[in-house]
């Protein structure tokens, strides 16, 4: 479907807490555009909350589905996509989001992740004892793979919500003469 932002998408990536969803939806909403977060998605598709898949399909079962909806959407155009934390370590999901949009990484630090999500049990990789270790290791295995795929990469740690929403705006605008 073409429409004025051409047969792009917009995906956000960068580990659990970065921002990628509450970002995702303001800037969805300044560019009359629709707001899909692949997580939700798949719970939709699956009527299961994803600790429950983990659960039941382990994290390699979580992660087949995660690939078939990135595969969909990435058909779609015109969308701002939040992505799964861990969308980008599969090559056939990078390659989907390089080819069908504008990625941008969200970089955050594991600290300040730990911060966001240090509550929420909707996170079953963080259900360790050492968090904060495991968004470290996340973190030192996922980082090579946004940046591989990021069209642009935000320092999340510098700036606040707002920040990143304008500093989107005028990078988007740009590139898609808006």
């Amino acid at each position: 479907m073409e429409n004025k932002y051409g047969t792009k998408n917009v995906y956000l990536v960068g580990l659990m807490g970065a921002g990628k969803t509450t970002i995702g939806r303001s800037l969805a909403k300044r560019l009359n555009l629709d707001f899909i977060d692949s997580d939700r998605e798949i719970e939709a598709r699956t009527g299961v909350n994803i600790p429950t898949i983990f659960e039941i399909e382990g994290e390699e079962g979580f992660r087949k589905r995660e690939a078939q909806v990135i595969a969909d959407l990435s058909r779609l155009s015109g969308r701002v996509v939040g992505t799964g934390g861990g969308a980008v370590l599969r090559p056939e999901n990078r390659a989907n989001l390089k080819v069908s949009g504008f990625v941008v990484y969200l970089n955050v630090p594991p600290h300040i992740l730990l911060e966001r999500t240090r509550h929420d049990r909707n996170r079953p990789l963080l259900q360790v004892a050492d968090p904060l270790l495991k968004l470290k290791e996340l973190f030192l295995q996922r980082d090579p793979l946004y940046r591989e795929v990021a069209d642009l990469v935000i320092d999340g740690s510098r700036t606040n919500a707002q920040g990143v929403l304008q500093l989107l705006i005028k990078e988007v605008g740009d590139r898609w003469k808006l």
